[in-house]
């Protein structure tokens, strides 16, 4: 399906999608949201444009393997859990620093995993679907 008005409309839709993707991640430490959510709300970016543009124009714009993207996430979940370790706690022990501009922890490097690997799986699957029709 080609729409000009969907076309148009999906660069705006994708770039606020992202943005609102990391805000919903970004908050859902203390309050509702997190990395799942977050990632969903990306994922539903990249499959509005690909509904807008198709499956080449999504792989153009991401440059990297949605399954890659995905594995990085898993990777950074494991090592939100083995820094626990490495520290002489259990595994995924929440664990922070302090920083001039506030604290940062393990549980948002284990939630931006989560954000990858939800973003990857959904996309690949998006992209899969629409390449085999």
């Amino acid at each position: 399906m080609s729409s000009l008005i969907l076309s148009t409309a999906a660069r705006l839709l994708v770039a606020l999608l992202l943005l609102f993707s990391i805000f919903v991640m970004l908050r859902g430490h203390n309050e509702p949201g997190g990395g799942f959510i977050g990632g969903l709300i990306a994922a539903t970016g990249f499959a509005l444009y690909v509904m807008a543009e198709g499956a080449g124009a999504v792989r153009a714009v991401l440059r990297i393997d949605p399954r890659k993207v995905a594995g990085l996430g898993l990777a950074c979940a494991l090592a939100a859990g083995l820094i626990g370790v490495a520290a002489g706690e259990t595994f995924l022990r929440g664990l922070w620093i302090e920083l001039p501009s506030g604290k940062v922890g393990t549980p948002l490097l284990f939630d931006l995993g989560v954000y990858l690997v939800v973003l990857g799986g959904v996309v690949a699957l998006v992209l899969a679907l629409e390449e085999q029709r």
